[in-house]
């Protein structure tokens, strides 16, 4: 059974930085692809970034661009989010996910592994 657990939200200050993790089990993580998703209040899910597994070849929505770095540490079985710099409109519940895709997948749809996410909320 696929288990994906994410840590590391919480509620910050705007311009404040916060590292997300996801630890993965019940897969052979180093052969996924990996991505990072969010929901806000009243808002369809949006792709964040994503990773390959064979890269690694990293993507990231605009939104987000500059100010978040998605990485993986295949030993420990973790993906990690780095965002700094965050603005309100990053407030959402954010979410892993993980599909045995090649390449790197922006679609939600592509992903048949999601944990269950982790709420991050930024004030102004």
């Amino acid at each position: 059974q696929v288990q994906l657990v994410e840590s590391g939200g919480g509620l910050v200050q705007a311009g404040a930085s916060l590292r997300l993790s996801c630890t993965a089990a019940g897969l052979t993580f180093e052969y996924y692809t990996m991505g990072w998703f969010r929901r806000a209040p009243g808002k369809e899910r949006e792709f964040v970034a994503g990773i390959n597994w064979d890269g690694p070849e990293t993507i990231y929505a605009d939104s987000v661009k500059g100010r978040a770095t998605i990485s993986r540490d295949n030993a420990k079985h973790t993906l990690y989010l780095q965002m700094s710099n965050l603005k309100p409109e990053d407030t959402a519940e954010y979410y892993c996910a993980a599909t045995g895709h090649s390449g790197t997948n922006r679609s939600d749809d592509e992903y048949p592994f999601w944990g269950q996410g982790t709420q991050v909320t930024v004030s102004s």
